[in-house]
């Protein structure tokens, strides 16, 4: 196997054996199959689209395939061999009806003909044999672009599907993801090609942000301020963890009544802060952090976990008769709640346990400041501003992880000065989001923007905040400080990057896939930089 798609990577450069991640070798190469798989899929939907042939059931599950690739999704060989065949089944029922519509389906792409092997042993023996990764292009720095936008578009594949699920598509969305793949599969284009197919990832993502930002605020509403407890409360207990917005509607109806509290995880913590998520009584408080802790939280935990579109780390047998996965998320030997959405089996484990026997008080966190809340308040923001009580700002997020490092993060919101506010969003966030830094004029000096995807509402916030003040986004006196682990990570940086935002610092490491001819590119035309060693260091060149 050979991957190199998250921060994580072994020794920095690839993972060859077994993925740090837990992932193992015939999962990689069938991950690769799949992506490969759905590039033939999507030559065949680009040809369709020229002669109006445009099948939603086609494009939704082209977007399901490409996120289950992600690092932390579904580890599960029999899921990918489900997935692969089905890829090449809706690509010849899609021929079909694109030759009766006269269009073109000799296609020359060898994804567009490629025949899945008999058994499951037969389709992992392919993949390792297809090298995907390596064999995206013979030169590096295209092979380096290549992957960019790979993993851009699987982070895009994300952000869209969490948005249908809302019932919040847009065709032209799906149309990028067809072209960009079936670009992706074929070689000899230029640099700056693929420089832009990468950078119209980013474009593209910032209407599936927008997109899934209109389907949680319209479900849910607006999420305003709310203290979350961190501690427990006497009963039986059920936990949460990974994006999914509307599973944990449907599991807090489901357990009404029933005696159940509900705990959040990792990116579950800002949806306290959606009023028609936060009127459920049982629906309490927030359990542990994210990535550093989570092999010693999750077996201390006196109830069922659910694992919602991401997993994180393989269970241990020692509680895996605890955990449950739903949507995309997969691992063998682990219980999966199906489309039906029925979380009987859940409910059932959480009432067998002990759950929590005495009340533990262990502090709250503020959320709920999305741009509605911030925008709100916009006016007193800027007359701090204008009056020196706000010197600057800082965007502190992203991905977290378990490799050393991170700790800078948790450091440079310590050392930030207390005439500056910081904004967070996704679960970089846990390295600090207990905090307690006090507040500006009234404003929490803390402002947890929510989920990784709400990077929306942070731009939206930003443009505000640019607009008020007359001048062009990277003018205003805010530096972005991201921390990044996978795919979604990439396809945000994409975004910002679209929009033409200067002088972000990522860390702890630069990705492994790209090249230095291709990070000079970065830094000639966006002014890219690695984090400092310190965060001091970083804060004296920022502030002066």
């Amino acid at each position: 196997m050979f991957c190199n798609q998250c921060e994580q990577t072994a020794k920095g450069t690839g993972c060859t054996k077994i993925g740090v991640c837990g992932k193992s070798e015939d999962v990689a190469s069938l991950q690769d199959l799949l992506t490969y798989a759905v590039q033939g899929l999507s030559l065949v939907a680009v040809e369709g689209r020229k002669v109006g042939v445009v099948d939603n059931a086609v494009d939704r599950f082209a977007a399901e395939a490409i996120f289950a690739c992600l690092t932390n999704v579904d580890f599960d060989p029999a899921r990918f061999q489900d997935w692969i065949n089905t890829t090449v089944k809706l690509r010849d029922e899609l021929k079909t009806k694109v030759k009766a519509a006269g269009g073109n389906v000799d296609i020359a792409e060898a994804p567009a003909t490629y025949a899945p092997a008999a058994t499951l042993e037969g389709l992992e023996e392919q993949g390792l044999k297809l090298d995907f990764i390596n064999n995206l292009d013979s030169n590096e720095d295209l092979r380096s672009l290549k992957q960019i936008a790979v993993y851009g578009i699987r982070g895009l594949a994300a952000y869209a599907d969490h948005a249908a699920i809302l019932g919040q598509e847009d065709e032209s969305v799906f149309t990028y993801i067809h072209e960009a793949m079936a670009e992706l599969s074929r070689q000899g284009q230029s640099l700056e090609a693929h420089v832009a197919l990468a950078l119209k990832c980013g474009e593209v993502n910032l209407k599936a942000m927008e997109l899934l930002d209109a389907g949680n605020t319209g479900t849910y509403g607006h999420p305003v301020p709310t203290k979350v407890p961190l501690g427990q409360k006497t009963g039986k207990a059920i936990l949460v963890t990974g994006h999914d917005l509307r599973d944990l509607e449907l599991l807090l109806k489901q357990t009404e009544g029933k005696g159940i509290n509900i705990y959040t995880h990792g990116e579950m913590l800002p949806c306290h802060g959606y009023p028609e998520l936060k009127k459920y009584e049982h629906f309490y408080g927030h359990y542990g952090t994210a990535w550093q802790n989570q092999a010693k939280e999750f077996p201390q935990f006196p109830g069922a976990i659910l694992f919602t579109t991401n997993c994180i780390q393989k269970p241990a047998d020692s509680y895996k008769a605890n955990v449950f996965t739903t949507g995309l998320v997969g691992w063998p030997d682990v219980a999966h709640i199906g489309d039906d959405k029925d979380f009987t089996p859940v409910i059932e484990r959480a009432l067998a346990l002990e759950g929590y026997t005495e009340d533990t008080d262990k502090d709250s966190v503020l959320v709920g400041f999305g741009r509605n809340t911030v925008l709100g308040v916009a006016d007193k923001v800027i007359d701090a501003v204008k009056a020196k009580a706000i010197r600057h700002f800082f965007l502190v997020g992203g991905c977290d992880g378990a490799k050393p490092g991170r700790n800078y993060y948790t450091e440079f919101v310590e050392q930030v000065p207390e005439d500056c506010m910081i904004l967070t969003l996704a679960c970089g966030k846990f390295r600090f989001f207990d905090k307690k830094l006090g507040d500006i004029g009234g404003i929490p000096r803390l402002l947890d923007v929510g989920q990784c995807n709400d990077a929306y509402s942070a731009i939206q916030i930003a443009v505000a905040l640019a607009g008020a003040f007359e001048c062009d986004v990277n003018d205003l006196p805010l530096s972005m400080i991201l921390s990044w682990y996978e795919q979604k990570a990439c396809v945000i940086l994409l975004t910002l990057l679209s929009l033409g935002i200067k002088d972000i610092r990522l860390g702890p490491s630069l990705p492994a896939f790209i090249t230095p001819n291709v990070l000079d590119v970065l830094v000639q035309n966006f002014e890219i930089k690695p984090i400092a060693a310190t965060a001091a260091e970083d804060l004296k060149t920022i502030l002066g």
